[in-house]
C-alpha cells in the first residue's frame, strides 16, 4: 500500500498510525522500522516499480497531422478531416 500509492512522510505516518491501532495490526516497533526503511529507500522502491510496470518498447518519436479533403467525387465529403499519426517505437534504454 505504501509503495503504490508512493506516500509522502505525513501519508506513511498516518498509514502507519492507523496500521498500529488496528486490531491484528502492527506494533509501534515495527511501524517505526518500516517508517525509517521508506524514508531510506522510497525513491529506489518507486522506480522499480515503474520499470516493472513498462514495456521493453518505448514511444521515442511521435509526428501527427491532420488533413481535410478539398476534391472529391462527391460533395458530402470535402472538407472531411483525416488524422495521420506516426509512432516511433524503440526498447527501454536505446
Amino acid at each position: 500500500s505504501i509503495a503504490s500509492a508512493d506516500m509522502d512522510l505525513n501519508q506513511l505516518e498516518a498509514f502507519l498510525t492507523a496500521q498500529t491501532k488496528k486490531q491484528g495490526g502492527i506494533t509501534s516497533e515495527q511501524a517505526a522500522v518500516i517508517a525509517k526503511f521508506w524514508k531510506n529507500h522510497r525513491t529506489h522502491i518507486h522506480e522499480s516499480l515503474i520499470n516493472q510496470s513498462r514495456w521493453d518498447n518505448v514511444l521515442k518519436n511521435m509526428n501527427w497531422r491532420v488533413d481535410l479533403k478539398s476534391q472529391l467525387r462527391h460533395i458530402d465529403q470535402i472538407n472531411t478531416p483525416v488524422a495521420i499519426v506516426e509512432m516511433e517505437l524503440g526498447k527501454s534504454g536505446q
